[in-house]
């Protein structure tokens, strides 16, 4: 078949009984077709024998015919479940909740993923997974303003090189006291692929089950103090300080490597004391607790030290994580895994002490943390959980009005049948591990909850296809697990979003992401959107990590910035001219609105500061539940902290926070910055603090 090829009516109504679109619409005027190519590619990745289409789709109709139930079944608490409404009368149900009682009814069943066993009257039995979960996550009361930062990006005077968890809880303790704040949102903290050099993109980790170590304050370990070497000690913390200045006061780039380099040494001479009576006891536990899961990961980390980090180049026998061979292996390496998995566990103490910090200085949320999209095709995860990952394919995005070629992100997708025969049990996981110190969690690319492009390997991102989820069955357990926590969920819904997404997460409590200079009217005259018609039920901000900083978009220098990278697609004038339309528009909007205070204080505020201001004054007078501050927006650094589009050409993800000059700016001098408390005054204007 050729690459163009539509699919067959067969191989169509297979591709629709197996979740697989074979077409989609980027405008709602226009149907893409996808390619019979794709298609068959993508069935195949999800276990479908596409050799004869007719014969597949009749064996397919069958099965569905004689299914009692799907693997997963859900129950929202108060609405009947519609799987179960549909059972032949007079079948019989069998629960086993998730305490280990039995029941025979639905009714006051407790939250949960419990095991239903139902038997129809003609002596099929069917077994599935049963979510039981709130109807929806409650609405928060009041409303609550924070500041959004790379962690990486906030340098303190005490830490090596890069933002850490002791600048995280610094950062909140001081927010929540002396600012008012409600929270703080980081970037994805997952556990990097290691090596060198290590991608530093917080969006394609190995891991999202673990977090990073490379984030660890050392001198916040309990066994710090009493590592023997004093000397190796004090000389490490001496490189440690050589790489802090550098950035902080001589332009140098964050080095991830170097400080994992620096930390690495440090925590190997931390390992080696032993751990008194209650440390151990509670390591201990931790233990236990992650299980297997835990035993995965530290495995891959000490299989990587050996044999690289790419696993599908390893040999043979340690690609399969159950084999002989990866179980003589981790016994021979029981010291390497035993690091990696006591790294894992004190890098889950500060996290939780960062939230802890948060709530103790009155911040209502807290952290937020950030959940990336997927994971590294060679990380730990994929190693770990083949089963669930979709082999030979990629997740991205359809071409659409921004982006002609499409995108390919170079995420292998979760299977959706492998996920709901399992009763979505990596992905039950996975959030429990996050909400232990999550006060929140952003989702990335939402939408992934109902339905992702799939590329095919070797296929342009033009050759993809979607592929749908039970989103009713995602949103259950995210819901369940946000529930369990007491915390918030926020969607990250920008770009194009299929029709009814935002409403059904809006339904479940599920907060959206509304970034000021993408609201316009666009089903309408496409001018800005009247702060009154904003939704109340998202996060508002000004800008994002993969946005032109609020200064650089007012000023014009993000065009600029993008002309000397040669970004352009058109000519320099006209981008130029279009940017300051856009720009102007909103001005206008924030002028008539009485919003644009004059310049020139009493500190002598300039026009842009005065027009940063304005920009968070509008964005109060939305009705939206939280409103975030870009933290560098704070101090008017001009820089993106990632530059979609450029690799090696921009140095994404390695920027500290700077001021209007380009000067790195520490955590210390945040903390006593004038234009700061500014900005925060604007935001207290109207008492939404808290």
């Amino acid at each position: 078949m050729t690459a163009a090829e539509p699919p067959s009516e067969d191989l169509s109504r297979l591709a629709g009984l197996h979740g697989v679109a074979t077409s989609y619409s980027p405008a709602p005027d226009r149907t893409v077709a996808a390619s019979a190519a794709a298609v068959t590619r993508t069935l195949t990745a999800l276990g479908v024998d596409t050799a004869d289409p007719a014969a597949a789709l009749a064996a397919r109709e069958r099965e569905l015919r004689a299914r009692l139930l799907p693997p997963t079944v859900v129950c929202w608490s108060g609405t009947p479940s519609a799987a179960l409404d549909a059972l032949p009368d007079g079948t019989r149900l069998r629960i086993t909740t998730e305490q280990g009682e039995t029941r025979s009814a639905v009714d006051q069943l407790p939250p949960g993923v419990h095991r239903l066993t139902a038997t129809a009257p003609d002596g099929r039995v069917a077994e599935a997974h049963l979510v039981v979960a709130p109807a929806r996550l409650p609405t928060p009361t009041g409303r609550s303003y924070g500041l959004l930062v790379q962690l990486y990006s906030l340098l303190s005077r005490r830490s090596w090189g890069m933002g850490d968890l002791g600048d995280l809880g610094e950062l909140t303790a001081w927010a929540g006291r002396a600012l008012g704040a409600g929270f703080v949102q980081v970037n994805p903290l997952h556990a990097a692929v290691p090596g060198a050099p290590t991608d530093p993109s917080p969006y394609r980790p190995s891991s999202r089950r673990f977090p990073d170590p490379v984030h660890l304050r050392v001198e916040d370990i309990d066994e710090y103090p009493y590592v023997p070497d004093r000397d190796r000690v004090r000389a490490l913390t001496e490189r440690a300080a050589h790489l802090r200045e550098a950035v902080l006061e001589k332009g140098a780039l964050i080095d991830r490597d170097a400080v994992w380099e620096l930390k690495r040494e440090a925590l190997e001479l931390v390992h080696e004391v032993p751990l008194g009576p209650g440390r151990r006891a509670a390591y201990a536990d931790f233990l236990a607790q992650e299980g297997e899961a835990l035993e995965d990961h530290a495995t891959w980390c000490a299989l990587a030290e050996v044999h690289g980090s790419d696993w599908s180049r390893w040999p043979a026998a340690l690609r399969d994580p159950r084999s002989r061979e990866t179980a003589r292996a981790r016994a021979e390496l029981m010291d390497r895994v035993d690091f990696w998995s006591w790294l894992a566990w004190l890098t889950d103490a500060q996290l939780a002490a960062a939230q802890r910090a948060a709530r103790d200085a009155g911040m209502g949320v807290g952290v937020v943390h950030d959940l990336a999209v997927g994971v590294h095709p060679q990380g730990a995860d994929t190693w770990a959980q083949q089963e669930y990952f979709a082999a030979g394919m990629s997740v991205g995005a359809p071409p659409d009005a921004f982006n002609a070629r499409g995108q390919d992100w170079g995420l292998p997708p979760w299977r959706p049948d492998r996920l709901a025969e399992s009763g979505y049990a990596p992905y039950r996981r996975l959030l429990r591990a996050l909400f232990r110190y999550a006060g929140a969690l952003r989702i990335d690319h939402v939408m992934g909850l109902f339905r992702l492009w799939w590329v095919p390997q070797g296929l342009p991102p033009t050759e993809g296809t979607y592929v749908r989820y039970d989103a009713e069955a995602m949103l259950a357990i995210l819901v369940l697990e946000a529930s369990r926590a007491g915390a918030m969920v926020i969607g990250e819904d920008l770009g194009t979003v299929e029709p009814g997404v935002r409403e059904t997460l809006r339904e479940r409590g599920v907060l959206g992401t509304s970034v000021l200079w993408f609201e316009r009217d666009w089903e309408g005259d496409g001018r800005p959107l009247p702060p009154e018609r904003w939704r109340a039920d998202c996060l508002a901000t000004a800008t994002t990590h993969d946005l032109p900083s609020t200064a650089a978009r007012l000023t014009g220098e993000h065009v600029e910035l993008r002309h000397r990278l040669g970004l352009l697609t058109r000519g320099l004038a006209e981008e130029r001219a279009e940017a300051a339309a856009d720009t102007g528009e909103w001005l206008e909007v924030l002028a008539r609105l009485g919003l644009l205070h004059a310049a020139g204080g009493g500190r002598g505020t300039s026009t842009e500061e005065a027009e940063v201001q304005a920009v968070h004054r509008f964005l109060l007078r939305t009705p939206a539940r939280l409103v975030g501050v870009w933290l560098p927006d704070a101090v008017g650094d001009r820089r993106p902290q990632n530059l979609p589009g450029t690799w090696d050409q921009y140095p994404n993800w390695r920027l500290p926070i700077a001021d209007a000059e380009g000067r790195a700016v520490t955590l210390e001098e945040l903390a006593g910055e004038p234009r700061l408390y500014a900005l925060v005054e604007v935001l207290r204007e109207k008492g939404s603090g808290g």
